[in-house]
C-alpha cells in the first residue's frame, strides 16, 4: 500500500502533504521530493505517529527550519515529520520557559525578550527551531542549547519520555537526538534581565554575525576541530571559491557552501572534496556539522 494512503488510513485526522520538495523548505534549496509529510498537532500524536512508522518499516525524517541540512536528490518514498504545529512556549518560573520543539528560534527569543528572561543571545540569527536546535546542540563558542536545556521530552520507542540534560548526551554539536529519540518539547533556563540589557546584547550578537555570507547555505558545513577553524583550514588548503556545478565555496567565510542553482549531489561532491583535501594537506579529517536528509 502507497505511503500516503496508509498513513491516512491510520491517522485520518492527521494533515499530510503529498509531494513535499526538500529543496523549497531547506536554506540550500536543492534536493528532492518526499512522497510525504507529516503534521502532528501534539506530543500524544507525534508518539504515536513515530511508534507506528517503526511498526511498519515506513522510513522517515524530522525536518525543522530547514538549516544545517543537505537532503538527496530524487524521490524519498518515506515521510518527512515537520513539528511546525508544537509551537507552544509557556513561562515555567522567573528566568524559565518551556518550548515545544516546532517554536521557531526567533518567536523563542521574543517572548523571552517579553519575559525579560536573558541568556539567550548568543542564538540571535540562527535559523533554527528549537528541537533542530535541540538535536544538534546548536549555538557559537560562548554558549551552546546544552547550557541552557534543563530536561527534554522525547518520543522514544512509542513512548514520552523526559530527560534530564545528562540523558540528553549532549556532546559538541551532537545529542542523543540525533541517534535514537525525538525531541518534543524542553524546558529551558536563562537568567533575570530587563528589556534594555536583552536589546543591547541582542544588537552585539547580531553584529557578529552581519559579516556571514549571504546566499542559500546550510550555515557552517564542518564542526571545527579542537582548538582549530574549520573555515581557516578549508581557506589555508586554497579551496575558497572552488566550484562545483552551481556550489561552490564561499569566499567570505570558507566554511560556508553556497547553492548558485546547483544540485545536491554538486554540493555534496564538493563536501568530499574539501574534506579529501584537508585530510591531505593538514592531516585532519573534518567532521560534518550538517545532517544528509533522508
Amino acid at each position: 500500500m502507497d505511503v500516503y494512503t496508509l498513513i491516512k488510513k491510520r491517522f485520518p485526522s492527521v494533515h499530510v502533504e503529498e509531494n513535499f520538495s526538500l529543496a523549497r523548505h531547506t536554506t540550500i534549496g536543492c534536493g528532492g521530493f518526499s512522497r510525504v509529510a507529516v503534521y502532528p498537532k501534539n506530543f500524544a500524536e507525534a508518539v504515536r505517529i513515530f511508534a507506528f512508522f517503526k511498526a511498519e518499516s515506513i522510513p522517515y525524517c524530522v525536518l525543522g527550519t530547514g538549516a544545517n541540512v543537505l537532503p538527496k536528490e530524487g524521490m524519498f518514498m518515506g515521510a518527512v515529520v515537520r513539528l511546525n504545529l508544537l509551537s507552544a512556549i509557556e513561562r515555567t518560573g522567573n528566568d524559565s520557559v518551556y518550548a515545544q520543539a516546532g517554536v521557531t528560534g526567533g518567536a523563542l527569543l521574543r517572548t523571552l525578550r517579553s519575559f525579560e528572561i536573558g541568556g539567550f543571545e548568543p542564538f540571535t540569527g540562527i535559523p533554527m527551531s528549537i528541537g533542530g536546535a535541540v538535536a544538534m546542540n546548536a549555538g557559537i563558542s560562548c554558549r551552546h542549547m546544552s547550557d541552557v536545556v534543563e530536561y527534554a521530552d522525547a518520543a522514544i520507542e512509542g513512548d514520552l519520555v523526559r530527560l534530564s540534560r545528562q540523558e540528553c548526551a549532549f556532546t559538541l554539536k551532537d545529542s542523543l537526538f540525533l541517534h535514537s529519540a525525538t525531541v518534543l518539547g524542553v524546558g529551558l533556563k536563562g537568567v533575570v534581565s530587563d528589556i534594555a540589557r536583552i536589546l543591547s546584547e541582542t544588537e552585539c550578537y547580531r553584529a557578529r554575525r552581519a559579516h556571514l555570507p549571504k546566499g542559500r547555505s546550510m550555515g557552517c558545513v564542518f564542526v571545527n576541530p579542537d582548538g582549530m577553524s574549520a573555515g581557516k583550514l578549508i581557506d589555508e588548503c586554497g579551496l575558497k571559491g572552488l566550484r562545483v556545478g552551481g556550489a561552490y565555496i564561499s569566499e567570505l567565510h570558507a566554511n560556508f557552501i553556497i547553492n548558485d542553482g546547483g544540485t545536491s549531489t554538486e554540493v555534496a561532491r564538493l563536501i568530499e572534496i574539501i574534506k579529501q583535501k584537508v585530510l591531505e594537506k593538514r592531516g585532519i579529517l573534518l567532521r560534518e556539522e550538517i545532517q544528509r536528509i533522508p
